[in-house]
């Protein structure tokens, strides 16, 4: 199955362990509205770097998602993986085992994230197996 649709967020930082501080490292917080297929909201906590060189990056999220997939309710999580080397994304959101809950109990897939003109969208491409 395949879910599309708009999203907005909204990003708040969040103060780091001091021995990072001087590292790059930064943490923030996520607070998501999904539209289209999937209809939600979520929360998430963030850790990114950015280097010296223009373009490359990396963060670690994990997202608790809450809504309606395709009219199914409940929630799962989102891990996030994803870096960019000089402008080169590399996006890995995948589903946490077994974190689907209600309607979503079984939910199993992959998400990639698009930014075109400031606006986010997403494609989640996903299976719904029987609960264990």
């Amino acid at each position: 199955m395949r879910a599309n649709g708009p999203f907005e967020i909204k990003m708040s930082p969040q103060t780091t362990h001091d021995a990072a501080a001087s590292t790059g490292l930064g943490r923030m917080s996520s607070a998501k509205q999904f539209h289209g297929d999937l209809e939600g909201t979520s929360i998430g906590e963030m850790l990114a770097v950015r280097t010296e060189v223009q373009g490359s990056a990396g963060y670690v999220a994990m997202e608790f998602v809450t809504g309606t997939l395709h009219g199914r309710s409940g929630s799962f999580v989102l891990q996030h993986s994803s870096t960019m080397a000089r402008g080169a994304q590399n996006q890995n959101i995948t589903v946490v085992p077994d974190s689907g809950t209600g309607q979503l109990a079984g939910l199993a897939g992959q998400m990639v994230i698009h930014i075109a003109e400031g606006k986010h969208s997403y494609e989640f491409e996903y299976v719904l197996t029987d609960a264990p």
